[in-house]
């Protein structure tokens, strides 16, 4: 059997947008635009709605502009509607020459929003599309609500559908508006459609209300879908629709005897990076495939077994999608994921000195639960009573001021291989104030280049109560890489300093 290639439309930068409170910029829109194309390799993308804004406007004017540039105009797709004619106005003013016309696709939606006829409806999206076409405009045809149209309403489906097969359209666009298919009703609907209607170009939209949006992808495909409109890290209205990520790793890993995509899977982590950054949409830990978690190995005898001939590994190998496996570190992690992450850093211990580290960490475990990397050669340190990793840079007193009406302050003393340096700075806070100090040192007594704080995270350990400790979590960016170091005490600002200690001693 000829394997079918699957049309892969991305609608992250109109669908996704919907996500409560995101809005992307023009550049940020342009930006992503060009990584969906050019490095992820979609076969379309949904950039706007018409009419929404002269922000939006200018978006998709610099997006077909650089789309002109680059030959790919007709991957530029623009959401559209039954409205006279506007959205044909907006569209010529954008330059773009692909609409994705809403359309009612259930009774429902039809008598209640329009309060029209279907043939009254028909008739409007016949004068919409020959319009397009008039203006050398393409047409595709969404179906608003589609799913309940055939659940409730399924002989006007295939009223409309008898009506639509006569127009001049390249794709019906299939929605499951309301995110309410099951993976069974996703396969006998799209069956029905695609026997019933064989020359139709069906693509296939998800959402995700019930976590069924990647099943529900699978089935449409097995069903005869020719395309899928998925969005990076899920994003979308409500629950978001059916992720990129995952769904192409479905596809790749179980259905490719059927079919292919063009999809470039080593780019999907690094785009769901910058569509985090942009969006401010944070991606969960367990997200499959670009959670930060989902490549941690935490209990030990996982470890091991990967040690062992990779007991614990599946298909979804990490460096497919741009990423590395890692052990975590802590109560449950064991002499294998601690003898990986000391591989890492290029230590080796004995097995005494590996099972006094082990018995620390399980100890820090128990009261801290985040144990990092950067920790390891600090706690081999101490446990070993050892000068095998000494502490090069210690930051050897401190002196943090903060008075009404003046500016934070603070005194710097450091100590670098034995040589005892003094700084005073200001700042906008008292660490903004001790990194603007060690900056100052280090710019008159080092040619070395302090790394960049990209993000700085404080919070209780779980478990805690209102006297625990405060851990600050910051990550740092050297040379293009990233590291992040941790620090504990019971005031946030010295839990900084101690973070930022250790960075000094990584660098």
């Amino acid at each position: 059997m000829a394997v079918r290639n699957i049309e892969i439309m991305d609608t992250t930068l109109r669908d996704g947008e919907q996500t409560s409170g995101v809005s992307f910029s023009v550049s940020e829109k342009l930006t992503i635009a060009k990584l969906l194309l050019e490095e992820l390799k979609v076969d379309r993308i949904e950039v706007a709605s018409a009419r929404v804004s002269k922000g939006e406007l200018e978006a998709v004017q610099k997006i077909t502009t650089w789309a002109v540039s680059e030959n790919v105009l007709t991957k530029i797709e623009v959401l559209t509607f039954v409205d006279g004619g506007k959205s044909i106005d907006w569209m010529l003013e954008s330059g773009a020459k692909v609409q994705n016309l809403l359309t009612k696709g259930s009774l429902n939606h039809l008598t209640h929003q329009l309060k029209k006829t279907p043939e009254q409806h028909f008739s409007d999206i016949k004068a919409t599309i020959d319009l397009a076409a008039k203006n050398g405009i393409q047409t595709n045809v969404y179906l608003e609500d589609w799913s309940n149209g055939m659940r409730n309403s399924k002989a006007y489906v295939f009223q409309y559908l008898d009506f639509i097969k006569t127009q001049p359209i390249k794709r019906l666009l299939l929605p499951d508006t309301l995110g309410i298919l099951t993976p069974e009703e996703t396969t006998n609907f799209i069956v029905e459609i695609h026997q019933k209607y064989p020359s139709l170009h069906i693509d296939f939209h998800g959402h995700n209300d019930y976590d069924l949006g990647v099943a529900n992808v699978m089935n449409a495909i097995k069903a005869g879908a020719h395309g899928l409109h998925l969005t990076v890290n899920g994003m979308g209205e409500r629950a978001g629709n059916a992720p990129i990520a995952s769904a192409i790793a479905v596809i790749n890993d179980f259905l490719s005897d059927e079919v292919s995509v063009n999809v470039n899977e080593k780019a999907l982590n690094k785009v769901s990076k910058l569509v985090e950054t942009f969006s401010g949409f944070r991606i969960p830990v367990n997200k499959p495939i670009v959670g930060a978690n989902v490549f941690t190995q935490t209990a030990g005898i996982h470890a091991d077994g990967d040690n062992k001939n990779n007991l614990y590994f599946n298909d979804l190998i990490p460096e497919r999608f741009g990423r590395k496996r890692k052990y975590a570190l802590g109560k449950t992690s064991g002499k294998a994921n601690i003898q990986k992450n000391l591989q890492d850093l290029g230590l080796s211990l004995n097995d005494d000195e590996l099972k006094k580290v082990t018995q620390r960490i399980i100890e820090l475990g128990d009261k801290k639960e985040v144990v990092s990397q950067e920790d390891l050669p600090y706690i081999i340190s101490d446990v070993l009573d050892s000068n095998t990793i000494e502490k090069r840079v210690v930051v050897e007193n401190y002196v943090l001021g903060h008075a009404r009406g003046l500016k934070p302050s603070t005194t710097l003393q450091l100590r670098v291989e034995g040589v005892l340096y003094e700084a005073h700075a200001q700042g906008d806070g008292q660490f903004d104030a001790f990194m603007n100090a060690l900056k100052k040192l280090y710019k008159t007594h080092s040619k070395k280049e302090l790394p960049k704080l990209i993000d700085y995270a404080v919070r209780i350990p779980p478990g805690s109560n209102s006297d625990a400790l405060c851990e600050t979590i910051i990550t740092w960016s050297k040379d293009k890489k990233e590291f992040v170091t941790h620090g504990l005490d019971s005031d946030q600002t010295v839990s900084a300093i101690k973070a930022t200690e250790k960075m000094l001693n990584i660098i």
